[in-house]
């Protein structure tokens, strides 16, 4: 009702403004109105219809400087509604008289106007809290009428009176004495009894002792011994007690490992007959490796949680994680860099303590002597392999499997020692090298670092620990191990410094715990059992404890694995999920950048197009038997002749044709073509054939296909072809056959009709034209050009064209006119005899193909006498029976070379190529190699985020099944 009437009135003030100012200009506009008379309908406003439009924003500022303008600006007046205009002049001359005086007054009015109306307005949006007082009980306001708490605040005791509360702790300790005999009831009550001892060695601090000295009189003195020889009594018997229930808890859990043993064997012999499930360490140890392959050329970074052991070198990093994994799995040298390439251990329960590498089946029984001496071998020559040449260590990493009953679940990598001094037999590069590999895995933000610091050394000769601090300055995934204790303790003078060691005040880096280790007694062949009892045994007979310097949790090894593995976990549940929502991301912008740059085809990775250009590169190959057997011979001839036809020419024909009747003549040839035979003519043929094999191979493997043709297997078909022929050699029998067959072909002189006859003449002509024709260029060569082409293309000749000039048309005419000496000395033309001889010999050479061929036209018609044996006739045509002979033997011997291809060496062939094709798909960098671009990238990217996707979201639900 309240707020009606509030309203009513506010709106009769509007009313009243607007009447008193509906003459004037600069009317107060409708939006400077109170909140509530604005939602009123205002019948009285003269410019109703004609509204001023709204400059400001509907939200106003409620603030006083936000009020209206007492004067408006002259520079571009607007008016609005009916303002009447009077030119009364007295009336103007008296306002502007009184001028002042109404600035004066309007300001103060405007003003506390302006105040009240910016009041009310901030008074209204106040909610009315009356209307919320039933929240509240009725108790609230009427507390002081049921409790006095003058009362109670009289009650309350005084600081004397509260000091007189306190315990008697001389009592408490009497008292500890009496409860050592219930320790035997549980842990829980040894707990609580060590927080009390804790309590009282607290109030026996040096301020106290300091406190009692000054007390006088020998009976607080012998007070104080009594009660310092119980404390130090019951510390001790804590101590022993302490220690006892740790040696109980080891052999429960050594009951408890022998009883799980047995019922993973009995679940592997098939008794519940129900398939095990892949456990969840071995599930995220197969993401870190798909992980390790996965091309890191993109943004999403590998972030997943592992353990990572790094130290100095020889402080002991191998023996912890042998120490962890209860084998002598690693190699061990003295002094020596052992650990030459990161090592990734994941440790998971099974029945039997075995070890096995990622890429073998082979299972190395961690029991036996002899299987841990070959694993140390195999680690170490993997090591060495993945050592490229000129270098120390390797990035590369190799992945092993560690399973047995009691083992931790994580996985951590052994990385290479850090060193200081590059010594004699190392690369240059090593120290560099050590210090990339170990920022790369512990930059990782989810990484546990596993520091690893040599407790028999000075402190200040650590490296690792200035490392592991900039990777890590926060210390909130560290963990800090001091090893080789029992050395410290004996060498170091004040033990003070090693319990400053494991509380982290000698070194910059901050750990979210420190451990101290001891790691046997230096000697290689000790067992892990002697090293555990060695550990023990130290530990309790240590001052270390005894002083309190170091906690039980913060000693063995045995502790340390599971403060290592509950970390590593507790990492692994806080950002897996994460891990698996940017691997999603990543997989759609690949998936997306595919669909737009190769719409229309599959998503082929590096092995799914090899085993497509495997297919297509063996259909080649079949290809080849489908090549006719003319198509064989007509190439095989032809290549033969190019390849015997200079020898022929030369060596048997020209020599025979010089004799002096066709006696002489059959008898040089006969012995030629018999020496030719044995020796180098059957050789040349298979050489030919196997030429031609591989060309009619690459032309099979290069030719394009049209549409179909993918360029993206040009370099794997090249170099399968290559390789191929590489491997393929011909049958060492086909030499021998063949020699008996042209010797045979070679003997025959009968030539059984006039087409074989014109054959031969054929051949002939097309053999001695193509000598004539270059003879022809050799002798143009030698004298220059012509006058032909000396006017046409502006040449000339040499000096020595010029004498060969002379000497080749002295040479032409003494063999037209039959002259012994050329006449050139008479011309004054100076000549070598060597010149002469070489110019004589293109000369007589064009000479006598020029007859050769003149005759070969004569014995078109000389197969007549032929069948006579040029009986009665002067026509002698036995060297046209000579290139038919040769042609015969070209002819059956491409038939010969024809059936080993088709029958034989295709097959062969095709043999070898199968046998490259596997060894390519066996060599992955090979293929890598061979197949590459974008395409093939992008491919591979996509199947690899995918998979690791997968497995992580089988990894992940896994975990929530488990909580």
């Amino acid at each position: 009702m309240w707020r009606v009437r509030r309203a009513a009135v506010a709106c009769e003030v509007c009313q009243s403004l607007v009447k008193h100012s509906s003459g004037t200009k600069g009317s107060l506009p409708l939006q400077k109105l109170h909140l509530v008379s604005r939602s009123i309908y205002h019948t009285h406003h003269p410019t109703l219809k004609l509204q001023r439009p709204q400059l400001r924003m509907s939200l106003q500022q409620f603030s006083s400087l936000t009020s209206l303008p007492l004067r408006k600006l002259k520079l571009s007046p607007v008016k609005y509604g009916y303002q009447p205009h009077r030119n009364f002049w007295p009336a103007r001359l008296a306002a502007r008289l009184l001028k002042l005086r109404y600035l004066i007054l309007g300001s103060a009015v405007g003003g506390g106007y302006t105040a009240k109306k910016t009041f009310d307005q901030w008074k209204d949006m106040i909610p009315d809290l009356s209307d919320y007082k039933w929240i509240v009980p009725d108790i609230v306001w009427e507390i002081d009428e049921y409790i006095d708490l003058e009362k109670i605040r009289k009650a309350l005791p005084n600081s004397e009176d509260l000091a007189k509360l306190a315990p008697d702790f001389d009592k408490i300790a009497e008292s500890l004495s009496l409860l050592k005999d219930f320790f035997t009831t549980g842990h829980k009550l040894v707990s609580e009894v060590i927080e009390a001892s804790d309590l009282l060695l607290l109030l026996g601090s040096p301020g106290e002792t300091a406190f009692r000295a000054t007390d006088p009189g020998s009976e607080s003195d012998k007070r104080y011994r009594k009660d310092k020889e119980k404390i130090d009594q019951l510390q001790e018997e804590l101590l022993h007690t302490q220690l006892k229930y740790q040696r109980i808890l080891e052999r429960l859990e050594k009951e408890n490992k022998e009883l799980r043993k047995l019922v993973l064997q009995k679940d592997d012999k098939g008794i519940h007959h129900r398939k095990l499930k892949k456990s969840l360490i071995d599930m995220y140890s197969e993401v870190l490796d798909v992980l390790s392959d996965y091309d890191a050329s993109y943004n999403t970074q590998d972030h997943l949680p592992r353990v990572v052991v790094v130290g100095d070198q020889s402080a002991g990093k191998t023996s912890v994680l042998e120490m962890i994994a209860q084998a002598r799995i690693f190699p061990r040298g003295s002094g020596e860099m052992m650990t030459r390439s990161p090592v990734k251990v994941t440790l998971s329960e099974g029945p039997h303590h075995v070890a096995l590498f990622k890429d073998s089946s082979r299972e190395f029984d961690l029991t036996k002597e002899e299987d841990l001496a070959a694993l140390r071998r195999e680690i170490e020559l993997r090591m060495r392999k993945n050592v490229k040449e000129g270098c120390t260590v390797s990035p590369e990493t190799i992945s092993l499997n560690v399973k047995g009953p009691g083992l931790q679940r994580m996985v951590l990598v052994d990385l290479p020692g850090v060193i200081n001094t590059v010594t004699s037999g190392m690369a240059p590069d090593t120290k560099e090298t050590i210090f990339s590999i170990s920022k790369a895995y512990m930059q990782n933000p989810n990484a546990i670092i596993l520091c690893i610091q040599d407790g028999s050394v000075d402190a200040e000769r650590s490296i690792v620990t200035d490392l592991v601090s900039q990777m890590d300055p926060h210390g909130r995934r560290t963990i800090f191990v001091l090893t080789k204790v029992d050395l410290a303790e004996k060498n170091v003078t004040s033990p003070s410094r090693i319990q400053q060691i494991i509380e982290g005040k000698l070194f910059p880096m901050k750990a979210l715990g420190y451990f101290a280790v001891v790691t046997g007694k230096g000697n290689s062949s000790e067992s892990i059992e002697a090293i555990r009892d060695y550990e023990e045994e130290f530990f309790q007979n240590s001052k270390l404890l005894k002083t309190s310097m170091l906690k039980a949790h913060q000693v063995t090894t045995r502790n340390l694995s599971l403060a290592v593995s509950d970390c590593f976990w507790k990492m692994v549940r806080e950002s897996v999920e994460q891990q698996a929502d940017s691997f999603k991301a990543t997989r759609f912008n690949l998936e997306t950048e595919w669909k737009n740059n190769y719409p229309r085809l599959r998503e082929l990775d590096r092995n799914e197009l090899f085993e497509k250009a495997k297919n297509e590169i063996l259909d080649e190959v079949i290809s080849l038997s489908q090549v006719t057997p003319k198509h064989w011979e007509e190439i095989l001839q032809q290549s033969l002749w190019e390849r015997v036809s200079t020898h022929v020419i030369e060596n048997i024909y020209l020599p025979a044709a010089q004799t002096m009747n066709s006696g002489t003549f059959n008898t040089t040839v006969d012995i030629k073509l018999k020496q030719w035979t044995d020796k180098q003519l059957p050789n040349k043929a298979v050489e030919v054939a196997w030429e031609t094999l591989q060309e009619e191979f690459s032309r099979f493997m290069t030719e394009p296909k049209g549409k179909e043709h993918d360029d993206i297997f040009d370099k794997l078909k090249e170099a399968v072809k290559e390789e191929s022929i590489k491997r393929h050699k011909w049958n060492d029998f086909a030499e021998d056959s063949l020699r008996v067959i042209q010797h045979n072909a070679l003997e025959d002189r009968s030539i059984s009709d006039k087409q074989q006859w014109d054959a031969a003449i054929y051949f002939m002509e097309e053999a001695l034209q193509a000598r004539l024709k270059d003879t022809e260029n050799a002798i143009e060569n030698m004298v220059g050009p012509d006058w032909k082409k000396r006017w046409l293309y502006w040449k000339n000749r040499t000096q020595e064209q010029c004498v060969h000039n002379e000497t080749k048309n002295e040479l032409e005419k003494m063999l037209k006119c039959n002259e012994e000496h050329p006449n050139l000395e008479s011309r004054g033309v100076e000549v070598d005899p060597s010149l002469i001889k070489d110019t004589w010999h293109q000369v007589y050479r064009r000479h006598f193909l020029k007859t050769a061929l003149n005759h070969c036209n004569l014995c078109r018609r000389g197969f007549y006498y032929y069948q006579r044996h040029f009986v009665d006739s002067e026509l002698e045509c036995n060297d046209v029976v000579l290139f038919w002979r040769i042609q015969r033997m070209l002819a059956i011997t491409a038939n010969t070379l024809r059936q080993q291809l088709t029958n034989t060496e295709v097959r062969r062939l095709e043999k070898n190529v199968k046998e490259v094709l596997e060894d390519f798909a066996e060599d992955s960098e090979k293929k890598v190699k061979l197949l590459t671009g974008k395409r093939v990238q992008l491919a591979e990217d996509l199947k690899k985020v995918r998979e690791i996707q997968e497995k992580l979201d089988a990894f992940i639900e896994a975990l929530h099944q488990e909580k």
